[in-house]
């Protein structure tokens, strides 16, 4: 049996729930419940409460807290319409700062684009979403797409994309997901959800565990549809059009509403649509 560990997801578990102004009674069974040895447990919440951690901060308010972790970021000069990434320039398209996003103009090229859709095409399966009482996947009405994953790395265009987001986002390529890639139909769509994972529902932490929360997402479009698709983000009131070799960049610092990441797939009117998407953790992802 693989030995358990105080990590620092699991810290970062605690804290989000006393934040929601959880009982050290209920943090403690939930912890046991994801499967946690109760030492560890016992231990993981001591070392919350020695580190002095203001766990009861409000969390409301938009941006980056003071203090807070480094993220997935762009290194933009003011008012810059190119940046360099590796083997490729990419426009900069729209920039907003919170919540913080980014549109990129030609991150892929038409090629890759075509490669991935090839690739992933035979492997497609109805998409599932992350069943939080768990940690496994299930099918879920609010995503109608097919989807797959590619193994980090699993090939050539795969490879390079991930090397090329790795060095535009200042991000190793450890620290980040497989690509998924995913087809939406007539009518397909994903409604509007956050990317990080609830720490109020008792299969977190063991979801946690391989990587830590997700702190980015990279949504790439690999075909332009002939209408509707657009990637929408209510909180800011903004959405993007899918354009194929483009790319929509956010990250959120926290597993908060306050982030400001509410986003979702509109649905495909005429067409069909396809995205490769590159979900980015705090920790290694295995």
């Amino acid at each position: 049996m693989e030995q358990q560990t105080v990590t620092p997801e699991l810290r970062q578990w605690i804290v989000g729930r006393v934040a929601a102004g959880d009982a050290p009674d209920t943090v403690m069974q939930a912890m046991l419940g994801s499967g946690w040895d109760a030492e560890v447990a016992r231990a993981a919440w001591a070392d919350v409460q020695a580190s002095q951690l203001d766990a009861r901060q409000p969390l409301g308010g938009r941006g980056p807290r003071a203090g807070a972790a480094p993220l997935p970021e762009l290194d933009l000069l003011p008012q810059a319409t190119r940046v360099l990434a590796v083997d490729r320039e990419v426009d900069v398209l729209v920039t907003l700062q919170h919540p913080r996003i980014v549109v990129l103009g030609g991150l892929l090229s038409h090629d890759e684009c075509d490669e991935l859709v090839r690739l992933a095409r035979q492997r497609l399966s109805r998409s599932e979403t992350v069943q939080l009482d768990t940690g496994a996947s299930e099918v879920n009405t609010a995503r109608t797409s097919e989807g797959m994953f590619f193994e980090r790395g699993e090939n050539a265009v795969c490879a390079r994309v991930e090397a090329r987001l790795a060095a535009l986002l200042d991000w190793p390529v450890e620290r980040g997901e497989g690509l998924q890639v995913l087809r939406y139909g007539v009518g397909a769509e994903y409604k509007p959800h956050y990317d990080y994972f609830d720490t109020s529902q008792p299969g977190t932490p063991a979801i946690l565990r391989r990587g830590g929360q997700r702190v980015g997402t990279v949504v790439m479009y690999l075909n332009t549809p002939e209408r509707g698709g657009a990637t929408t983000f209510p909180d800011a009131g903004l959405a993007v059009s899918p354009v194929k070799g483009n790319a929509v960049f956010f990250n959120y610092d926290r597993p908060h509403p306050a982030t400001g990441t509410l986003h979702g797939g509109a649905p495909v009117l005429q067409g069909e649509k396809w995205v490769a998407t590159k979900w980015l953790r705090q920790g290694r992802f295995e």
